[in-house]
């Protein structure tokens, strides 16, 4: 459980602005930065996966990119959103992992062929959405809901790797057009276009089995947070970066 800083302001962490956190982060102060963490965390563990999809190897990356990132912390310019600075940190430490030949990523051959098309271009979110209704009114639905959302990551997990990234972005972590293109270094309108072709694979992929909605996804629990928060910190202190 975090605490409130004993100083005047006696503002919970929770509750400080961002730009605060960054300074008290730099200055040592290792509550500061948990607070970051927990706040980025499910982005960023979905980012990794995204490139390395494997659980273990995605929070490995996340612990390095929150250690890069803390010690580039003074060098942070606010030029982007945080968390699109973070997005980029964890982006280069997956894809390093991958050409150091360190990951379990399911290899590139595999993936589905991106020259297959379907003449509809629903999202697979409206789809997952409507079956997800469906679902809830049978007789099992909890169950039901977890086989059909291993199935969309599944299917999810098997997208071309110029796709999965911008996919699990935009679709599944919802973020903005302008702020996926500026994490990954595209055009917007490239953005645009992954995205599309992501749901026409998806869509032919999945047909009409989908059940689990999208934002359910690589679920990130309470056990994962705790354990990349405290590796992270541990790191840290290791490091002399945290002083408290």
């Amino acid at each position: 459980m975090l605490h409130p800083v004993e100083d005047a302001r006696a503002t919970p962490l929770v509750e400080v602005a961002e730009s605060e956190l960054i300074s008290r982060a730099i200055a040592g102060e290792g509550t500061a930065f948990e607070v970051i963490m927990r706040r980025h965390n499910r982005l960023l563990f979905r980012s990794a996966r995204s490139i390395l999809r494997n659980d273990a190897d995605a929070e490995d990356a996340v612990q390095e990119a929150y250690l890069s990132a803390w010690r580039a912390l003074p060098r942070f310019k606010g030029q982007s959103k945080l968390s699109t600075w973070l997005v980029r940190i964890t982006l280069n430490k997956a894809l390093k992992s991958l050409s150091r030949g360190t990951s379990r990523a399911i290899p590139l051959e595999d993936a589905m062929s991106t020259d297959r098309s379907h003449p509809h271009a629903e999202s697979a979110t409206s789809l997952a959405a409507a079956l997800a209704t469906r679902v809830s009114e049978g007789p099992e639905p909890r169950a039901l809901r977890a086989e059909l959302r291993r199935l969309v990551e599944a299917s999810i997990d098997r997208l071309p790797d110029i796709y999965r990234p911008v996919f699990i972005l935009r679709e599944v972590e919802e973020m903005s057009v302008e702020d996926v293109a500026q994490a990954l270094g595209i055009l917007d309108t490239t953005v645009r276009t992954r995205v599309f072709r992501a749901k026409h694979l998806l869509r032919e992929a999945l047909q009409d089995s989908i059940g689990a909605s999208v934002a359910e996804v690589f679920s990130f629990d309470g056990g994962r947070c705790e354990r990349i928060v405290a590796q992270a910190l541990a790191k840290a202190r290791a490091e002399g970066l945290s002083r408290s």
